[in-house]
């Protein structure tokens, strides 16, 4: 069932944010390399698609145009790629450097929604993703001065941002005219197949790993890929992705806190100040039309 009530999308993206949170922790906690984690996640995501698929969806494919199948193979190829760049980025930085860098989508989502939609930004939501912004500034502050080795990992995250963000872009528009269903298992199917050829070609090994390994790598596919990405594909049909770019901006919080309890890294002042601050920005951004409401009526003028 395709028609939502209309604070739906954003309390399906809130349990997409929380979800995609738990990614970082089970990549650090994986010994296999970068690429192969991420094969093995898209891999395992397409696999549980299937039966759904096949069974419910399969038919819905002769409804796809030559331009669908485009944008879906591009975004299938980005989404690899973010996953490849960010994985590897987090062998060079810490948890929270690297989510808060691969999380400033708003900075790439502005433009491109506005250069491949005509979507006008808001001046109250380019301040709410500002001050967003500022908040993982804030959180990932004291590891920009670690070390160059640090620096590469930053700069791997920041590509693997404009990377998802790409991949948003290319799929909003399929999303309001196709399920679901239909969408994902081909993104995340070309997507395994792209980590796929690009694991063979460097020759990452596929295996043997250990078997805690394999439950990191069907916890990626299940609660990170299918409860996160897929919800924010399944918002796609009613939000912008500059929305989906600037909720997203709250996974640092919920992956330092992770990190945390999980990881043992430590949780310093600057974290929950930049915490705090992304979600007065989040807040903002959902109740943008109220904010301006309230600007009009101050400055409507009186008789």
């Amino acid at each position: 069932m395709e028609s939502s009530p209309r604070f739906l999308p954003y309390a399906a993206l809130i349990v997409g944010v929380i979800a995609v949170s738990t990614s970082a922790i089970f990549v650090k906690l994986a010994t296999a390399p970068a690429p192969v984690i991420a094969f093995y996640r898209l891999l395992f995501s397409t696999v549980l698609i299937a039966p759904i698929f096949f069974l419910r969806h399969f038919s819905e494919m002769k409804n796809l145009s030559k331009k669908d199948w485009i944008y879906s193979t591009i975004a299938g190829v980005l989404l690899a790629f973010h996953f490849i760049l960010w994985f590897e980025s987090l062998n060079y930085t810490s948890v929270a450097s690297s989510v808060v860098l691969v999380t400033l989508q708003p900075l790439f989502a502005f433009i491109g929604t506005f250069l491949f939609f005509k979507e006008k930004v808001s001046i109250v939501a380019i301040i709410s993703g500002l001050i967003a912004i500022t908040g993982s500034v804030i959180i990932s502050w004291g590891d920009f001065k670690i070390s160059g080795i640090a620096l590469i990992g930053d700069l791997l995250a920041l590509a693997a941002c404009a990377m998802i963000t790409a991949y948003l872009l290319f799929g909003q528009g399929i999303r309001k005219r196709h399920s679901l269903t239909l969408y994902t298992f081909i993104v995340y199917g070309i997507s395994s197949v792209t980590l796929l050829c690009y694991c063979l070609l460097l020759q990452y090994p596929l295996g043997p790993y250990p078997k805690e390994d394999w439950m990191y790598f069907l916890l990626l596919a299940v609660v990170a890929t299918l409860l996160g990405h897929s919800l924010f594909n399944w918002s796609l049909k009613w939000v912008s992705t500059n929305t989906i770019s600037v909720m997203i901006l709250f996974e640092p919080v919920g992956s330092i806190i992770l990190a945390y309890y999980i990881l043992g890294e430590k949780m310093i002042l600057p974290q929950v100040i930049g915490g705090m601050i992304i979600m007065i920005g989040i807040i903002f951004y959902v109740f943008e039309r109220k904010i301006l409401k309230v600007m009009q009526k101050e400055i409507k003028p009186t008789n």
